[in-house]
Parts: C-alpha cells; structure tokens; sequence
C-alpha cells in the first residue's frame, strides 16, 4: 500500500471495522461517514485487494472455551531462518501466535494455549524438537487489547482541520 496512501475515508473505515468488524454494516459504516453502502462496499473490497484488510478473527476469551492455560515462550532461533521456523511452530500442538522479532537473540514469540501442564509439556518438548531454544516461559495472566487509534486520531485531527478552516471563510 505504500503507493497508495490510506485517505480519511479508508482511516475511518478501518478505525469502524477495528471497534466491530462482525457488527459494522456496510449501512452502518456508510451512516457514520456520510457516504453510499456502495462506496463503502468499494472501499473495503478494495483494501482487501491491496493488502491492507488481511482477515477477519474472533477474539477468543481461550479460558472461557476450557483452555485455561496461555503461555507465552520466548525462544531463539538462526535469523536466517527465523521465518521458516515461525512456520513450523504454528504446527506445533496449541500455537495461537507466532511473533517474529525483526532481531536479536530473542527473536520468536510463541504464544500457546492448553488444558493443561502436560499439554504444555508436549508443547515445550515439539518446540525443542523443532531445534528451537526456549530462553523463557510465562503465563499470560491478562491480555489487554485495542484498536490502533491513530486512525481515528488523524480522522478527528483531519475533521478539526476542516472545520476550522470553514469557520475561517
């Protein structure tokens, strides 16, 4: 997307999508930016296509679904195959998420989630197997999420701009 630069629009829409991806109508979207269903529609449609859009998930409270151990490793492998690494441990039995550090020692942040500690040991024993070095292991106690909000901030700085300016004419 670097040639084509996100617009107030395209910021709004994500910011919209963000707060309810599953609620936000295209209506509902188009009411709030004072566009058509259709331009929204568009719009959506065509940050998908660039890249922009990558999917739609459910946030997933795991211990309410009986999964009530959330474990983040923090492990090390090669740099040059950091990557090809991050893709085998998403095999790995509870892998949720896969973070791959630009650089450094601790470079792959796996989270995994499980029933129980020996669900956890088999998880800890494939990650070892894969030649992966667990430098740490943790318990994920809370997870606190948000929408990136400077799409609404520059909507909102963007909205006072023009309003100051027609204030001025």
């Amino acid at each position: 997307m670097v040639d084509n630069q996100l617009d107030n629009l395209d910021r709004r829409i994500l910011h919209m999508l963000q707060l309810d991806a599953r609620g936000a109508s295209d209506t509902d979207i188009a009411e709030k930016t004072d566009v058509t269903g259709t331009t929204i529609n568009n719009r959506i449609n065509e940050l998908e296509e660039q890249g922009v859009i990558v999917g739609y998930n459910p946030e997933i409270n795991y211990e309410e679904a009986g999964y009530p151990m959330n474990v983040l490793f923090i492990c090390s492998t090669d740099l040059s195959r950091r990557s090809e690494m991050a893709e085998r441990a998403l095999d790995v039995r509870g892998v949720v998420n896969v973070r791959e550090m630009l650089s450094g020692e601790q470079n792959l942040h796996i989270e995994v989630v499980a029933e129980a500690t020996s669900d956890i040991k088999q998880s800890t024993k494939q990650l070892d197997e894969l030649g992966l070095r667990v430098i740490s292991s943790n318990i994920l106690a809370e997870e606190h999420i948000q929408p990136w909000n400077h799409f609404h901030q520059e909507m909102t700085g963007e909205r006072d701009r023009l309003s100051e300016s027609e204030s001025t004419e």
